[in-house]
Parts: C-alpha cells; structure tokens; sequence
C-alpha cells in the first residue's frame, strides 16, 4: 500500500479530529520519496532502541503511539536523542505516525478497553468529543427582494473564501424573505459589517453560535457501573490479568481494606487529572490512569480522602523507562 492508503485506513479507525487540541498527531515524518509500506513497526514510545529494531527490518513505517515530536525544533542535530530518532528516520526514508490521544478517544479504544478490564458495566464518556464543524455562526436576516438577497449573498460570499456558505431562505408573507446564513468564526465580523452596510438587513438580524454535535461514544475517559460489584482484591488480580502485569503497587484509602466493594469504575488513558472533578461527581469508585507520571495522592488534592491508590510499572507496551498505572478507589 501507499502511505497516503494506510493514512487514510488510520483515518478510519480513529480520526485525528478526536485528539486533543494540545496534542500533536498525525503524520509527524515524511520521506520526501514516497515508497510502498510494506512494514510497520507499532510502538508505545520510539526510542533509540526501537529504532534500532526499525532499521534492522527495514521498516517503511513507524506507528508511536506517544508522538515522539512534540516540541518545536530549532535544529537537527546529535546532541538530543529526539533529534538523532528523527535523522534517523529521515535518513532511512521511514515514515513515523503518531495517534496518541485519538486512539485514548475513539469508541473501542484505549479507554473502552481500560474499562473493559474489571467486567462488564454500563459505559459512558467522561469528557465527551464533539465533530468538527466548519460553520459556528449563523446569521439571520430579512431582505425585500430576490435581488437584494443576490446582491448580499455575493458579498457575503467574498467574506467567507475558505469555506462554502450555507443558506437558506422563505417568504412568509408577500413583503420580505428571511434568510438564514451559516458561517465561520473567521468570516464572523465582516458578515456583520456586510449586513450593516444594507439599510433592509441591518433593521432587524440575529446571530447564533452553533453549537458542535456530540459524537456518542467518543471522548477521554470513560465511567462504568460495574453489573457486579468487586471487592479491592479482586479488581486488583483482574487489572493485573487484564493488562499482562504481574506487580502492582496499592495505596489504600482511609479505612478500606482489600475486601472493600468496587462497584464505580473510571478511567482514563494518560494522567487524567483533568477528569477527577468529574468522576467525583459520579460517585466513582475507582479511576485508572495510565501514564509516563507517577501521579501522587497530595497531586490531586487527596491527602484527606478516603482514596485507594494503585501503581503499576512495567506496562507490556514498548516504552522508555517506566510506564505508570494509578488506580484511585473509593468505596
């Protein structure tokens, strides 16, 4: 297959739209002579060690699953592991896509499948994904004649270049047509101001925000009501089995014991942090969070809450150093 082919099988599966706006995804290496990929590497972190297994493959793409680019670079030089990787692969025509947290989005993803591990529950997104949206205004308005809407419409047209306005328009009563025009946050202010410029437009419109549909299913972090409940023990050895993980480090919460009932599960791929208020909110039991961080209890405000803390290290995924997952339970 061609990369742009495998591009847009990847596109499928879980749409970069999905990610995180902070998050850098997508085709991060390109060699500049398109090749067949007849080999990918799948990675949790590339590191110069995967890169190495790389090379020795002849790999024609690299899929890492944590962008290894994320900050800007100033130079390509030797001195930054990060930089001597991206030589590396731009040396060996390699192509490097990076998912991260559109994968952790997607329905059927990192997240659903974190869930997943304690049993079977009633799932639903903590953090829900919306669709992109081209259009995030509309403006409606009221025009005498099919010649002024013309006349309008056309400069309307020319404050929204990029993208394609959407409009529709009905005549109530034999006096004037109501028109309603969708467009964008860019062509905002100079909509306005063509509208004000027609003295008709300008006595009477409105302007609406849009808001972006949500998409079910898809977003950071999920909520389960376990159909049965579990003691702490027993959550623990089916995370474990779960994640192929044969050591875990437990913190237990202010007077609970392993025998305590879990019956709330939340989880979230990465730190998660962002999410606590809400799962909180919803009598959660536990949270997991898988991440590069080793998330303390006085890090999320905890040091008086009746909270279970549970690490884990050496996740079965290829990475650098470790790889850490906190599960917070509260029964």
């Amino acid at each position: 297959m061609e990369l742009k082919e495998v591009l847009q099988v990847l596109e499928q599966l879980a749409p970069l739209s999905l990610a995180e706006s902070w998050d850098n995804v997508g085709l991060l290496v390109e060699p500049s002579k398109p090749r067949p990929v007849k080999t990918i590497l799948l990675t949790n972190d590339l590191t110069e060690s995967v890169m190495d297994e790389a090379e020795a493959m002849s790999c024609d793409l690299i899929i890492s699953y944590h962008p290894p680019l994320f900050r800007p670079f100033k130079r390509l030089v030797q001195k930054d592991w990060k930089q001597r990787l991206t030589i590396r692969a731009v040396e060996a025509r390699m192509a490097i896509f990076s998912p991260h947290t559109s994968w952790d989005s997607v329905k059927g993803g990192v997240n659903d499948w974190l869930a997943g591990g304690l049993g079977s529950g009633q799932v639903s997104v903590l953090s829900q994904a919306h669709a992109a949206a081209s259009h995030s205004h509309k403006l409606e308005f009221t025009v005498k004649s099919t010649e002024e809407l013309n006349a309008v419409m056309e400069e309307l047209k020319a404050c929204d270049s990029d993208t394609t306005l959407q409009h529709s328009a009905g005549r109530p009563d034999n006096s004037w047509i109501h028109v309603s025009v969708t467009c964008s946050d860019s062509a905002l202010t100079p909509s306005v101001q063509t509208l004000l410029r027609h003295n008709a437009t300008s006595l009477s419109f409105s302007i609406l925000k849009l808001e972006k549909p949500p998409l079910p299913g898809h977003g950071q972090g999920r909520l389960s009501v376990l159909d049965e409940a579990v003691t702490v023990s027993a959550a623990i050895q089916k995370m474990k089995s779960h994640l192929g993980l044969s050591h875990l480090r437990l913190a237990l919460g202010s007077g609970q014991t392993l025998e305590s009932s879990v019956g709330t599960v939340a989880v979230c791929a990465g730190s998660g942090a962002q999410y606590w208020a809400e799962s909180r909110q919803t009598s959660t039991s536990q949270v997991r969070c898988p991440t590069t961080r080793f998330w303390t209890p006085w890090r999320w405000g905890l040091t008086s809450s009746s909270v279970t803390i549970a690490t884990v290290s050496g996740v079965s995924w290829r990475c650098s150093g470790r790889s850490w997952l906190c599960v917070f339970l509260t029964v």
